[in-house]
C-alpha cells in the first residue's frame, strides 16, 4: 500500500501548529526578552519535547519517498540558506544545525540504509531504536543514559573538536538557536521509519489511512514552506505590533 496515510499528515499538521506557537513563545521570551508568567515557561518546557513526534512522523514518511537522497539533499540545501540568512540578519540567533539540517542528512542516510533497516520486524525496530534514542538522549550533554537511573560520562575529548557538532558532540563554544544533532535524533527518525514500514504494509487499522481533518492534513503536506516562512512572519508581525505600541523593536 503506497498511498498517503491520513494520520501522518494530520499529526504532522498538529506538530507544525505547536512549532509555530512554540517559536512565538521563544521569540517573545528570548529574542525580545519579554517578561512572561512563570506558568508559560513551565507549559512550554513540557511542549518542547513534542518535537520528537515530528521527527518520528518524518521517519515514517520517508518510507513512502521515491528518492530519499534527493529529498534530503533539497532539505539540506534549504537549511544552508537558512543558516546564511539567520547568521547575517540575526547573528545571535543563527541556526547552525537545526531540524531542517538534521532532516536533510537523516533522509540521505535513510536513502542508503533503508533497505537494510526495513527488513527488521517493525515492532522490534520501533522498540529498539526508541531504546537507543533514550540511551543517547543526553549525549550532547556529555553522557549516555538518564541521570538518576543510569549514566556513563563520555570522554571530554569528543567535545573538544568544533566540527563534531553534527554528530552530537558540541564544543563548549558551539551555539545554534535550533540544534538537532544526528545523535540522538537519528534513532527516533529510524523508529518512525520502522513504524512506516508497518503502515505501508497495509496491516495497520484502516482508520489510520483516512483523512478526517482536511485542514490539518493540508498543513502536514505543506510543512516545508511552513517551516521556512513561519519565523520570518512571526518576527515581522511582532515588529509591526511593537512598533505601533511604542515598544522596543529589532529592525523597524
Amino acid at each position: 500500500m503506497g498511498k498517503r496515510v491520513g494520520m501522518l499528515d494530520e499529526v504532522r499538521g498538529i506538530t507544525y501548529i505547536l512549532m509555530i506557537i512554540y517559536h512565538l513563545y521563544y521569540d517573545l521570551a528570548f529574542v525580545y526578552a519579554m517578561q512572561l508568567p512563570d506558568m508559560v515557561h513551565v507549559i512550554f518546557r513540557i511542549v518542547q519535547p513534542l518535537s520528537n513526534i515530528f521527527l518520528f512522523v518524518a521517519g515514517a514518511s520517508s518510507v513512502y519517498s521515491s528518492n530519499n537522497f534527493r529529498r534530503g539533499a533539497k532539505y539540506f540545501f534549504l537549511a544552508m540558506i537558512l543558516t546564511f540568512v539567520t547568521a547575517t540578519a540575526m547573528p545571535s540567533e543563527a541556526i547552525i544545525f537545526g531540524v531542517l539540517h538534521f532532516l536533510g542528512i537523516a533522509a540521505m542516510i535513510y536513502g542508503f540504509i533503508g533497505k537494510y533497516t526495513e527488513v527488521i520486524p517493525s515492532a522490534i525496530g520501533v522498540i529498539g531504536f526508541l531504546l537507543l534514542f533514550v540511551l543517547t538522549y543526553n549525549l550532547p550533554r556529555g553522557y549516555l543514559g538518564t541521570e538518576g537511573i543510569f549514566s556513563m560520562p563520555l570522554p571530554g575529548q569528543l567535545y573538544s573538536h568544533y566540527w563534531l557538532f553534527p554528530l552530537g558532540f558540541p564544543a563548549p563554544d558551539f551555539v545554534s538557536s535550533d540544534y538537532f544533532p544526528l545523535l540522538p535524533y537519528l534513532f527516533i527518525f529510524l523508529a518512525g521509519a520502522s513504524f512506516g514500514v508497518y503502515l505501508k504494509s497495509g496491516r495497520a487499522p484502516k482508520g489510520l489511512y483516512k483523512n478526517r481533518f482536511s485542514g490539518l492534513a493540508f498543513l502536514g503536506r505543506h510543512g516545508l514552506w511552513i517551516y521556512l516562512l513561519h519565523q520570518p512572519v512571526i518576527i515581522l508581525v511582532l515588529e509591526v505590533i511593537f512598533k505601533l505600541t511604542g515598544q522596543r523593536t529589532m529592525f523597524l
